[in-house]
């Protein structure tokens, strides 16, 4: 069995954020594989900045972790019935590169919200983010994980057999388009 590249994104910059735990819980169900988390916290885009400066690096790192990654996660929480401005900021950022690092790429896209629809809206508009980018955005199953703070147990672990049945079933048809490439 190969050896995989994933990189997770989370539209929440806390660390212990239930979006850092959901993609951190989705590696371990994926199985043997290098994972690694990109970082967000990125400047404002600012069209004058870039015409004055360029693309910064931190953007450039991210573009390249992307593209060299087998497959994409994003985890995104769901503030005012979207994604947050840190996940929409990172892609505008990485709209700007030379290079597309999402075409083609493997996507799985899950939500983690304190309400009860587990950041079901966000994840609908954040996949409509992605259309342009034409990613292999894999349409399911859905993960909307509600009432997140209470998910995990103390080793980060989720403790509810549907959500652990669906994220494996997730990671299963990510391994599975991965090996389509």
């Amino acid at each position: 069995m190969a050896n995989y590249t994933l990189l997770g994104l989370s539209g929440s910059l806390r660390r212990a954020s239930a979006n850092m735990q959901l993609l951190r819980e989705a590696a371990r169900l994926f199985g043997d594989c290098d994972f690694d988390l990109g970082d967000l916290n990125l400047p404002l885009y600012d069209g004058d900045d870039e015409a004055e400066t360029g693309v910064p690096d931190v953007v450039q790192t991210l573009a390249e972790m992307i593209e060299t990654a087998d497959a994409v996660m994003i985890s995104t929480p769901e503030y005012n019935k979207g994604p947050s401005g840190v996940l929409k900021n990172a892609l505008d950022w990485v709209s700007r590169v030379k290079n597309n690092p999402w075409n083609g790429k493997p996507v799985a896209v899950m939500s983690a919200a304190a309400g009860r629809a587990g950041g079901e809206r966000a994840q609908m508009v954040l996949r409509g983010f992605m259309v342009p980018f034409r990613p292999r955005v894999l349409q399911g199953p859905e993960i909307h994980l509600a009432d997140c703070n209470n998910q995990f147990d103390d080793a980060g672990h989720l403790t509810g057999e549907v959500y652990l049945r669906e994220l494996a079933a997730l990671m299963q048809a990510l391994r599975t388009e991965i090996e389509r490439q």
